[in-house]
This record gives C-alpha cells, sequence and structure tokens, in this order.
C-alpha cells in the first residue's frame, strides 16, 4: 500500500490526533477505521431503503406514508406484539 500526504490545518490534525488517541489508536489507524466505516451518499441511500423495506415488511410501517396513517399503522402492530 502506498502512502499519501493530507494537507489539513495544524488544529484539524490536533484536534484528529487527539481523538484517535483517545481511543488508544494512532491517527493513522483511526483514520483507515473511519474510511472503512464511512458511507458515501449513495450508499446510505441504499442502506436506508433497505431498512424502510424491512420496516414496512415486518410491521407495516412505511416512513414514506403520510404521518397520521403511519403513526396509526406503527401503534396497531406495537399493540399487536405487546398482545402476542
Amino acid at each position: 500500500m502506498s502512502d499519501v500526504t493530507i494537507r489539513v490545518a495544524s488544529e484539524t490534525h490536533d484536534r484528529l490526533a487527539s481523538v484517535a488517541e483517545a481511543q488508544g489508536l494512532s491517527l493513522r489507524a483511526w483514520l483507515d477505521r473511519l474510511a472503512e466505516t464511512a458511507r458515501t451518499p449513495a450508499e446510505r441511500t441504499e442502506e436506508a431503503e433497505r431498512t424502510r423495506r424491512v420496516l414496512r415488511e415486518w410491521s407495516g410501517y412505511d416512513p414514506a406514508v403520510p404521518h397520521a396513517e403511519a403513526d396509526e399503522l406503527l401503534a396497531r402492530r406495537i399493540a399487536e406484539v405487546r398482545v402476542a
């Protein structure tokens, strides 16, 4: 793996290094972990859609439905689960 240099203000570097140190990591290791876990807008959209689909399949609740109807649906499903 080749290294690259990323230029940031010294205050930014110090802040990130402090956060990394508090987690017991080097700045390099912390940035590697950040890069592995950060999501692009497209990845967040895809994950949100998967979550919405699972929620809809499990409970019938769909956040895209107007609130009054969605709230009623969710309340009904919660009541059903409490009875079971």
